[in-house]
């Protein structure tokens, strides 16, 4: 039994007539007639009786009638609602991002991605990038930013986009005044850091150790849950720290902290986008990452200033 079969029927049932059935399903008569054949034989029923020059159900073809109708009714209920997928009116997807992607990058795609296709509904999860990698593993978000790399088994992991880290003293810090710092001169001072597993605080570590600094030698005086507590520390002359200069923008402009540069310190680091090459896929996801992996998208989100070099 097929939807064909169905469809046929349901014609023949309704105009009670093996001409006019097929003159709707705009095919032969004798193909309707192998249709409701096949159908027959399949159920191992008559379904039909001829009566006075029309067809009438047989008890067997008013049982299917109901039946036929509601399974014709699903199918098209399903194919209307693929077809909205495939159009990207209807859908929904699960971004997971870490603290500077989900809080500072990820709302403004997401807000563009919504005027274009308003249908389709966006949940973004932040979290540090260590929680990020967990969700993708166990497969419970559709795609994942993070601030550090990740590998493994059934993981795919591509560079997404470029992003600049930044020394930030209070405003009154000596250094405010001298602009330029020795790597080393780190060492000396309180420092205040995301927790560990955050991708900003791998990021560091991994800046730090290319200056053969361990952060055994950093005098760490904070270690806090989340980027704009870090700051706030800073603001509040608990020590000095190292964030994202999209996280620090606002604060900047304002004057309540110094940017500083690091002589010899490479602070650009990438953002990447992660998934599960198992995952189940779609649409809407695979809309959603070739929008967020458009160069002209990242334009429009960067200033001269901030963009690194490529």
């Amino acid at each position: 039994m097929n939807l064909k079969q169905l469809e046929a029927f349901l014609w023949v049932a309704d105009l009670q007539s093996f001409t006019k059935a097929a003159r709707q399903l705009y095919m032969s008569q004798p193909a309707v007639s192998f249709q409701i054949k096949a159908l027959e034989e399949d159920l191992q029923a008559v379904l039909f009786q001829r009566g006075d020059k029309k067809m009438v159900l047989t008890d067997a073809g008013r049982l299917l009638y109901p039946e036929a109708k509601q399974m014709l009714q699903h199918y098209q209920k399903i194919k209307a609602g693929l077809d909205d997928l495939k159009g990207l009116k209807t859908g929904r997807l699960v971004v997971g991002a870490g603290t500077i992607p989900g809080e500072y990058l990820l709302p403004l795609f997401i807000g563009e991605f919504k005027k274009k296709y308003p249908g389709i509904q966006v949940t973004l999860k932040v979290s540090g990038s260590g929680q990020v990698e967990r969700w993708i593993r166990h497969r419970e978000i559709d795609l994942g930013i993070t601030g550090m790399s990740v590998e493994g088994e059934g993981i795919d992991c591509a560079p997404w986009f470029p992003d600049q880290l930044s020394l930030i003293v209070p405003a009154a810090h000596p250094w405010a005044d001298i602009g330029t710092i020795m790597a080393s001169d780190l060492k000396n001072e309180s420092m205040i850091f995301r927790e560990q597993g955050s991708g900003t605080r791998r990021a560091i570590e991994q800046k730090l150790a290319e200056q053969d600094i361990a952060m055994e030698q950093m005098r760490i005086g904070m270690e806090l849950g989340s980027t704009r507590a870090v700051i706030t520390a800073v603001e509040a002359g608990l020590g000095v720290s190292i964030v994202s200069r999209y996280s620090v923008r606002e604060s900047l402009k304002l004057g309540w902290v110094r940017e500083v540069l690091v002589a010899g310190l490479d602070l650009r680091r990438c953002l990447y986008q992660v998934r599960h090459n198992q995952g189940m896929g779609g649409f809407a996801i695979d809309a959603f990452a070739g929008f967020i992996n458009d160069r002209e998208m990242h334009k429009r989100f960067f200033t001269d200033k901030e963009t690194p070099p490529s």
